[in-house]
């Protein structure tokens, strides 16, 4: 397995310092991204939910409750937990992709759905609160740096048994760049992709890992969203982190 940097946070000075660096992809960038709809063949502009996310909570494997969707885009998923019954709420870093899904909840009958602009890590919300935690493509956009202590936050958020229901690239699906290829080259270049011990190693000392499975494909017209080249993970939230899990 390559190495990970950062399993643990770095200090303020460094984060701050390391935040600089990798400054290619600031909220205007994504602004940019999702204003720019039509016509583009990008998967996750549809309206259908990930094929996991709904199967596991069909099979109900996820308890209902509070739920916040991370990096909710066009609020896809968010909008189907709001249906299925979850007091969802989206959190992105693009105002674009916010008005995006303010519209398709309200043309799927829900009207007010809360959504606010703002970076996780700005993001304040009670703790112990959530049932549900959903990331579907915002952590394979975080920089090593930042990874433990969005793990963290996420921990704090989640109630006793919460559930994080995730989605990022597998090695395929990212840029192929290594943690110290990042800071080398100062880019994520897209994304980064893991491979399954990667995740576990990342994400065990905060949750105890549920599931983890490549998402499955869905063919063109599906009820469901899925591709091949992402990680499902289904994943509870651990009593508390163990030694050395980041804060």
């Amino acid at each position: 397995m390559e190495r990970l940097l950062y399993l643990d946070p770095p200090s303020p000075a460094e984060t701050s310092r390391l935040d600089r660096l990798l400054s290619d992809r600031q909220s205007d960038w994504w602004d940019q991204f999702y204003a720019q709809r039509e016509g583009r063949p990008v998967p996750f502009f549809g309206r259908e939910p990930d094929e996991s996310l709904a199967a596991w909570v069909e099979a109900g494997e996820i308890p209902l409750g509070p739920t916040l969707d991370l990096g909710c885009g066009n609020g896809r998923n968010t909008v189907y937990l709001a249906q299925a019954g979850f007091a969802a709420e989206g959190v992105d870093y693009s105002t674009e992709a916010l008005a995006w899904a303010a519209q398709r909840a309200h043309e799927a009958g829900q009207p007010g759905l809360p959504l606010t602009a703002c970076s996780v890590f700005d993001l304040h919300r009670p703790l112990g609160h959530y049932a549900l935690v959903c990331d579907s493509g915002c952590f394979h956009h975080l920089p090593p740096h930042r990874r433990a202590l969005y793990l963290a936050r996420i921990h704090a958020w989640l109630r006793p048994g919460g559930v994080l229901a995730l989605c990022c690239f597998r090695p395929e699906g990212g840029s192929g760049l290594s943690d110290a290829e990042v800071y080398e080259r100062g880019t994520l270049a897209g994304g980064l992709g893991y491979s399954e011990a990667q995740l576990r190693a990342i994400c065990g000392g905060h949750f105890e890992i549920a599931s983890l499975r490549p998402m499955q494909a869905q063919p063109a017209g599906a009820e469901r969203f899925g591709a091949d080249f992402l990680w499902a993970m289904r994943a509870i939230r651990r009593a508390e982190p163990v030694p050395g899990a980041g804060l």
